[in-house]
């Protein structure tokens, strides 16, 4: 594809909206690879499944918009002029309920893996109700919506409002995107992802996820893998990727990313995608020394929508931004991958070498 092409289509997509929906949270870390027995202090910062895809978005020039609902009270105020200094609109937020989620991380190096302890009970969006949300002022002007299987395991009341939220946006011909995003830790109301997920996913055309999350939230999973080896086949995800757009026939792509995990610090990294007739699988990236693996996978979501909203004809093009995209997010500290089109670009050509650019 010629710069040309990708100029005039990357100036096409500035009017495309996308929108995402869901928790954000205060995240709170040890720094310097503290146990939590052993930390006096942490790092404050904030981050989640949907505000990730959406900063990243931003970072990549696309106008994007994201919704929660958040308390009346400084820390919502910090929370949202966070996100705003990424260049994310923040006026479709609601205001309301009486905290915000927390969850502690954490970060792990080597042999000992990270930890995640979740305080999120009650919080603003999980006491939420369908009628806060005005659907014809949130939907105006989008051209994409984004969720993620995270939301709808927090409380039934957030199920209630992203099967609200999906109809919605397919009643207005939204292109709807879903990363199935299983966390074992949440779902905790009473109900599996089985009773849940499936019906969400009816409504999408793009879905996302890993090997662990096509077993746990639909019912599938690749045979004869093991992604604690540290090689992963991805011939082998063949069956599942068809299996799932046998199933759901709405589903126009089905992406999985594909991490080898050697240690905490070091970890292998590629994707696929598949269209319902062909397979398309991306390099295979060495992530040596990992900085923080926290929204790997978001930053996979964002780069795979930058992709198809500019060169959706190139499923291959797609996939190798998104992988790349996702490789440099494991550089960074924090949730967000704050990281340019032309970074991602670089490391596409094949320039992983680090060097200082002076």
């Amino acid at each position: 594809m010629n710069f040309n092409h990708h100029v005039k289509a990357e100036m096409i997509i500035m009017s495309q909206k996308v929108l995402t929906l869901g928790e954000i949270m205060l995240r709170l870390s040890p720094p310097y690879f503290r146990r939590f027995t052993q930390t006096r202090s942490f790092d404050a910062i904030f981050g989640g499944g949907e505000a990730n895809v959406a900063v990243s978005l931003a970072n990549f020039g696309i106008p994007v918009e994201y919704v929660t609902r958040l308390p009346k009270n400084n820390l919502g105020d910090a929370c949202i002029q966070y996100l705003r200094q990424y260049g994310v609109n923040t006026d479709k937020i609601v205001r309301g309920g009486d905290r915000i989620g927390i969850y502690f991380l954490e970060i792990g190096a080597s042999a000992r893996p990270s930890k995640v302890i979740y305080d999120r009970a009650n919080s603003a969006i999980a006491t939420a109700n369908v009628s806060m949300f005005d659907w014809d002022a949130i939907f105006k002007d989008v051209h994409w919506f984004h969720w993620t299987g995270i939301s709808p395991a927090i409380s039934p009341n957030l199920a209630e409002i992203c099967l609200s939220a999906v109809k919605e946006a397919k009643r207005r011909g939204i292109t709807i995107s879903c990363d199935l995003n299983y966390r074992s830790k949440l779902w905790k109301y009473g109900k599996s992802p089985l009773d849940v997920m499936p019906e969400l996913v009816k409504y999408c055309e793009i879905a996302i996820g890993n090997e662990e999350d096509a077993e746990k939230v639909l019912g599938i999973s690749a045979p004869d893998t093991n992604v604690t080896s540290g090689k992963l086949d991805p011939e082998k995800y063949k069956y599942v990727v068809e299996t799932i757009t046998q199933q759901y026939p709405n589903l126009k792509n089905v992406a999985i990313t594909l991490r080898g995990s050697i240690s905490a610090s070091h970890n292998t990294w590629a994707g696929l995608i598949y269209n319902g007739n062909d397979m398309f699988i991306s390099p295979h990236y060495e992530i040596t020394h990992i900085v923080d693996r926290v929204g790997g996978g978001d930053s996979f979501v964002a780069g795979l929508i930058y992709g198809l909203l500019n060169f959706k004809n190139d499923l291959q093009e797609v996939l190798n931004f998104a992988v790349a995209a996702s490789c440099l997010k494991h550089t960074i500290f924090g949730d967000f991958n704050l990281v340019t089109v032309e970074e991602v670009r670089k490391i596409m050509k094949g320039d992983v070498s680090g060097r200082v650019s002076r």
